[in-house]
């Protein structure tokens, strides 16, 4: 069958003198042989420490994540990922900002857990000047960007963060500020600025354009605690909570931005993945409401299944009050359950394989030698929310491989427990492989398995109605895409056609 595209090419020569037609093919050409992939060029895995750490090691990196989890019309927005959930490589997943006139770059930990974007400023004390993820880190300085500007206490973003313990006004200088403590001690402050968000915006067609926007961030002038560490350090903190100051609600309330936003975290062959603004359409997405009135993304959590089994857990442990619930949160690299719901799901996948495999404990924590594939040993884990939405989870996520004994692979238990509380936080271990979706204005998160690395159908909801786009997170390292490319060569044959016309 010859292909639509060959015939339009003899049409065209047709009309067209001979050499307008080389300079097409040249062109195409040039699209096909450059390089350009049809996905992201994600991070490549980077080895920070031994795969030996201890999963106690790990679970103090989540406890200080914890910390943020803090009490108290255009198109689609895409944004590159890279990082990945494995604990023994970077264990989170970062994305890349462009701030200021003229733009520099700023890497940002993905973290639906917090509201607030801030960065390390030119005068921070205690901010990392290098990174163990092979990352350029960069300081912000106001004065540096002509769009930038200071953001008083009288300002009306200010006085809406103070609502949310986002910010705060000491009345020395009329600046408004902010403090995030963490448990450990270590933390962040400094004062919020306002300057110019570059992004690119996948338009109708999936062709793909840059714009601005103005938007109100943290200036870091302190960090403290594990903040200052090089190991897996970025410049900031990318959060993507509910409130008025995160940089969801700030576009959205611009008109730039529907109240919802997305991701696909891949957990495989060096991580990356897909974040949007706007809604990622798939088929078989499942959806669960989020408990109201929460300054986190709370859902209702109803039981626990293993191999299909309901287990025998008093559906109180997972109810929602200050001090318990269950919680969806990027910034966390492995999982946890309420410690009333613990000791039951672990002895139910214990009793599974108990005849398969060597149950072994290791420095507190439940594995297993295994000698075959996890996936053909271990059930299947379900958790079931709310409304009749389950997450299902396969061994791969909820376990995670420690190292090898003797030819056997140890693989532990990654859910782990925060000892006398009753929070269940869903993190990166549970998180990756699927597409979520934060849907703020329908007040809902859905979900559903998906390979990280294809591409996707978004939507936006903007006042002016429905509109879809096409084949996000295919961004390329450079910004160009292959539609975008093909966007130029129709603008370049454009041009042509005219000269041909006008010098015959």
């Amino acid at each position: 069958m010859v292909s639509r595209s060959f015939c339009k090419r003899r049409e065209m020569a047709a009309v067209f003198p001979a050499w307008i037609m080389v300079t097409i093919l040249v062109l195409e050409a040039s699209l096909v042989m450059g390089g350009f992939q049809a996905s992201l060029k994600l991070e490549r895995r980077i080895p920070l420490v031994s795969h030996e750490v201890e999963l106690g090691r790990l679970r103090e990196f989540d406890r200080l994540r914890h910390g943020r989890l803090l009490q108290s019309s255009g198109g689609v927005v895409d944004f590159p990922v890279r990082g990945t959930y494995d604990p023994f490589l970077v264990g989170l997943y970062y994305t890349k900002l462009q701030i200021g006139s003229p733009p520099k770059e700023y890497y940002v930990q993905i973290d639906t857990g917090s509201d607030v974007l801030w960065i390390g400023c030119n005068s921070c004390n205690g901010c990392p000047e290098s990174s163990g993820l092979q990352i350029e880190l960069n300081l912000y300085d106001p004065g540096s960007s002509s769009t930038s500007s200071l953001v008083s206490c009288s300002d009306q973003r200010c006085n809406a963060g103070v609502q949310s313990s986002d910010s705060g006004c000491s009345g020395q200088g009329n600046q408004c500020s902010y403090t995030f403590q963490y448990g450990d001690g270590s933390g962040t402050s400094g004062y919020y600025v306002a300057d110019l968000l570059l992004f690119s915006t996948i338009l109708e067609g999936s062709m793909t354009a840059n714009s601005t926007a103005p938007i109100m961030f943290g200036c870091s002038v302190l960090q403290t605690g594990d903040l200052t560490k090089s190991d897996r350090a970025v410049d900031g903190i990318f959060g993507f909570g509910q409130q008025s100051l995160s940089v969801i609600s700030q576009l959205s309330s611009q008109g730039i931005a529907p109240r919802v936003f997305s991701h696909c975290l891949r957990g495989k062959n060096g991580g990356g993945g897909i974040l949007v603004f706007g809604e990622i359409l798939e088929p078989n997405m499942v959806y669960t409401p989020l408990v109201p009135s929460q300054p986190h993304y709370n859902l209702d959590l109803r039981s626990i299944s293993v191999g299909g089994q309901v287990l025998s857990i008093d559906p109180s442990v997972f109810s929602t009050s200050s001090s318990q619930g269950t919680i969806v949160d990027s910034g966390t690299t492995l999982a946890y359950l309420a410690d009333e719901a613990y000791d039951a799901f672990v002895d139910a996948i214990t009793k599974t394989v108990s005849q398969t495999v060597r149950p072994v404990l290791s420095k507190g924590n439940q594995c297993y030698l295994i000698t075959s594939s996890v996936t053909d040993i271990f059930p299947q884990v379900s958790l079931n929310f709310a409304g009749g939405a389950s997450l299902i989870l396969n061994p791969p996520d909820y376990l995670v491989q420690q190292n090898s004994i003797g030819g056997a692979a140890v693989w532990c238990i990654g859910f782990q427990k925060i000892q006398g509380q009753g929070i269940t936080i869903l993190g990166d271990l549970v998180l990756k492989d699927k597409i979520i979706v934060y849907d703020l204005a329908n007040e809902r998160i859905g979900w559903t398995d998906h390979d990280c690395s294809m591409s996707v159908n978004v939507s936006a909801n903007l006042n002016s109605g429905r509109t879809e786009f096409v084949n996000a997170g295919q961004m390329s390292n450079d910004g160009s895409s292959p539609d975008q490319l093909q966007s130029i060569i129709a603008s370049l044959l454009n041009m042509i056609m005219l000269a041909a016309l006008l010098f015959p």
